[in-house]
């Protein structure tokens, strides 16, 4: 069943996340893979474009690349490079498969039974963790980039499209870290000279007893609360880590920050996701 039951809600509700196994087919899986191979097939990103996008402040900061290239990367389909790990993002606006996946009447059901009373879609990406290479995501919050007033509107939807297993990768969580606020921002820069990105505030250093993995196999989906704590760490494995991933937001009463490095465009107007 793609709606949440009261007790499943109730848990996402205490911890933060929640892992939906099996919401996602076989043949779904297979069938992003298939249509991410044939978009890498045809990548062709200058040299001077490859950024990387980390969640650490400091790489962050010293490895944007082309500042325009991932200011403007929100309407389009583009690719990061993050230790190791590329992905692309806006592929649910622009690819027919993963906005069919982003928009399925499953994912429609399930968004409603979590009550969002108008939710749009602003962000998507095709994380590869590749095997032996695939980096560490660093704790984070989303909200730190994606940053709404009030908090609390911000939903990440996360699909396993191969097994997300302690050995290759899988996600870790502190249960019910969302509940404290947000400890830092990613703000676009006030000055078009230097780094296209500054932060506000500053990360904590989490207590890494605290954290619980979340192995996932293919075709389970995790709910992600914007303000919980969360990490992943590096695949050292023989086998690859794909997922997809996309990020809700509730318009309803809420403010997208003007300050967050990724905005709206005329081409991009956060669309709703029910029409």
């Amino acid at each position: 069943m793609a709606c949440l039951s009261p007790s499943q809600l109730k848990k996402f509700q205490e911890d933060g996340f929640l892992l939906l196994e099996g919401f996602f087919t076989a043949d779904e899986c297979v069938a992003m893979q298939q249509r991410i191979g044939e978009i890498v097939a045809e990548m062709n990103v200058p040299l001077h474009c490859r950024t990387e996008f980390s969640t650490q402040e400091d790489e962050q900061l010293q490895t944007q690349g082309n500042t325009d290239y991932f200011l403007s990367s929100g309407d389009k389909i583009r690719f990061f490079f993050e230790k190791g790990v590329f992905d692309e993002k806006a592929l649910h606006a622009h690819d027919p498969v993963f906005k069919s996946i982003t928009h399925s009447p499953k994912v429609q059901a399930l968004v409603r039974s979590l009550g969002l009373q108008m939710p749009v879609v602003v962000q998507s990406m095709y994380i590869f963790k590749q095997p032996h290479v695939g980096g560490e995501v660093s704790p984070h919050q989303d909200a730190t980039f994606l940053y709404t007033e009030p908090l609390g509107r911000v939903l990440g939807l996360w699909i396993a499209t191969e097994d997300a297993m302690l050995e290759n990768g899988c996600l870790w969580f502190i249960p019910g870290s969302h509940t404290t606020g947000v400890s830092r921002r990613m703000i676009r820069a006030s000055s078009d000279s230097g780094p296209g990105t500054s932060f506000l505030g500053s990360e904590p250093a989490w207590d890494n007893n605290l954290f619980v993995p979340l192995p996932v196999k293919r075709g389970g989906l995790v709910l992600i609360h914007g303000e919980v704590v969360h990490k992943s760490e590096q695949n050292l494995s023989d086998h690859s880590r794909q997922a997809y991933t996309f990020h809700l937001m509730d318009a309803a009463g809420t403010v997208w920050s003007p300050a967050n490095w990724l905005q709206p465009t005329p081409e991009l107007p956060f669309p709703q996701l029910y029409i």
